[in-house]
């Protein structure tokens, strides 16, 4: 009897783990089924208007359409990305908070090393949306007409020639450092609070060039306000065909370009992280969001979590070699 009771208290022993190991393996997946019950928070740590916000806003429609739930946009601009995107790190790992992040964030990894976050330490990548070319244009009135001439009046003349940005360490101002740094020339960093002061002033002649959104030049430089000396990507911009990338034009393998993506904290589970990873591949992939984003300047990126994890992983180093050479600071 005593035998009996050993072997059926085992069992039971045995049992109770094996039926703790299938909740273990369940949950999460029930979990996913279940997920979201409840709206979704997308913070754009981004003024309203921008890029960011307009496709944040975009993926919010569209998720809210095959996922039955509302996916909420909410701006919260500050230092640099550092405000909206603490907040993000902050809140519960439960995937009803999200971060619409860009390569800004990847920047900030050097550029910002004191902030309260880290990003690979603090978030799980979930998906990329898209990446924009920008475009290097020069004032009107400046004696270049392509990239080789702009170089050699840039190295005959060390720090006399200008670039405007909109601020210390975004895509724009980090353009125009790699550039710098594989053109081998010195021209002088002029930081704005957001692109259109930057703008007006490169329109206006008081600057003498900009990395900027190609859609919002492109009739700048038809109208002949100013030059459009090179685009950014690896392959010529589908909205201005003519313009030679900057690889092209002598500068082998540069590449800058604006991307997005989206981010939660730290712990969410892998389920969620999956399944709204399987959602935007189907919305960026779909021909006629490619076909939209196309005319816009924006290519889509489909990509796992585990292939955006390393792509961001070789864009923090990429800019920390910039920031390092460059010796850009957050406040400059």
């Amino acid at each position: 009897m005593k035998r009996l009771a050993a072997g059926w208290l085992f069992k039971k022993t045995v049992w109770k783990y094996v039926a703790a190991a299938l909740l273990l393996v369940i949950a999460p997946w029930t979990a996913a089924q279940d997920y979201p019950s409840r709206p979704v928070r997308i913070v754009v740590p981004f003024a309203a208007g921008g890029p960011a916000d307009v496709y944040a806003r975009f993926i919010a429609t569209r998720l809210q359409e095959a996922l039955g739930q509302g996916f909420v946009v909410d701006n919260r601009p500050g230092a640099g990305s550092v405000i909206g995107t603490d907040a993000v790190a902050k809140s519960p790992a439960d995937g009803y908070t999200l971060l619409l992040m860009s390569n800004a964030h990847t920047v900030n990894e050097s550029l910002i090393p004191n902030k309260p976050f880290q990003l690979m330490r603090d978030f799980l990548p979930v998906a990329a949306l898209n990446y924009s070319d920008l475009v290097l244009v020069t004032r009107s009135g400046l004696p270049v007409n392509d990239l080789a001439q702009l170089i050699a009046l840039a190295k005959s003349k060390p720090g006399a020639l200008s670039y405007a940005s909109s601020g210390p360490g975004t895509p724009y101002h980090m353009a125009g450092e790699l550039f710098k740094a594989m053109a081998g020339v010195s021209i002088l960093h002029i930081p704005y609070r957001g692109s259109a002061g930057a703008r007006t002033d490169v329109l206006g002649g008081q600057v003498d060039m900009m990395f900027d959104a190609v859609p919002t030049m492109v009739e700048h430089a038809r109208a002949g306000k100013v030059k459009a000396i090179a685009t950014t990507g690896l392959t010529r911009s589908a909205v201005t065909p003519e313009v030679p990338t900057v690889a092209e034009a002598g500068v082998p393998r540069y590449e800058a370009t604006i991307w997005l993506g989206l981010m939660a904290p730290r712990g969410t589970p892998a389920a969620v992280v999956d399944r709204l990873n399987a959602e935007v591949v189907k919305i960026v992939s779909n021909p006629e969001v490619v076909r939209a984003w196309k005319a816009q300047g924006a290519t889509p990126m489909a990509m796992k979590p585990a292939e955006f994890t390393r792509y961001m992983n070789e864009d923090i180093e990429k800019w920390a070699r910039i920031v390092k050479i460059s010796g850009a600071k957050a406040d400059q």
